[in-house]
């Protein structure tokens, strides 16, 4: 897996700039999406992220949440570690999530049907609960309204 590395600041808010060379190198091999590690004063945050590009310039959205982790202020500079994100989601898919859908096929088959991006974003929902067993719950829930031809987010996730 090959990392590239350079030491950057907030672009905006929420984001940073990569560095043309780095983000072409990534997309010439056809990853779009990367594992960002961001490095300060000893502390660190893992997590995935697409290349967008934005105004010429490559960006990759760096969260208020993962900046207070770290604490990182606006004038900061701090170090990026982008690798290949080789998940077949393009995020990794909690245990529970995955466990549920590999006893349903018929789920699994309807979920791999969905955008990538749907498939993130049920994935990042399943990622905000902590709870083991409400994972799992939330999982079953998320199954059955796929099999029910649900489609919609808000519904998705709701009990039927």
């Amino acid at each position: 897996m090959k990392i590239k590395t350079f030491e950057t600041s907030l672009q905006s808010s929420h984001s940073i700039i990569v560095p043309d060379q780095i983000a072409n190198h990534y997309l010439n091999k056809g990853y779009k999406r990367v594992v960002v590690e961001i490095v300060f004063k000893e502390k660190s945050v893992q997590f995935h992220a697409a290349l967008q590009k934005i105004k010429e310039r490559y960006h990759i959205t760096f969260n208020k949440q993962n900046q207070k982790k770290l604490g990182i202020f606006p004038s900061d500079y701090f170090t990026v570690r982008l690798l290949e994100d080789t998940s077949k989601y393009g995020v990794e898919i909690p245990e529970e999530f995955e466990a549920v859908l590999q006893s349903d096929p018929e789920a699994l088959q309807i979920f791999d049907t969905l955008t990538a991006g749907k498939k993130r974003s049920i994935i990042y929902y399943i990622l905000k609960i902590r709870n083991t067993q409400n994972r799992i719950d939330k999982a079953l829930i998320i199954t059955e309204n796929l099999k029910l031809g649900i489609r919609d987010h808000k519904e998705l996730i709701k009990r039927l």
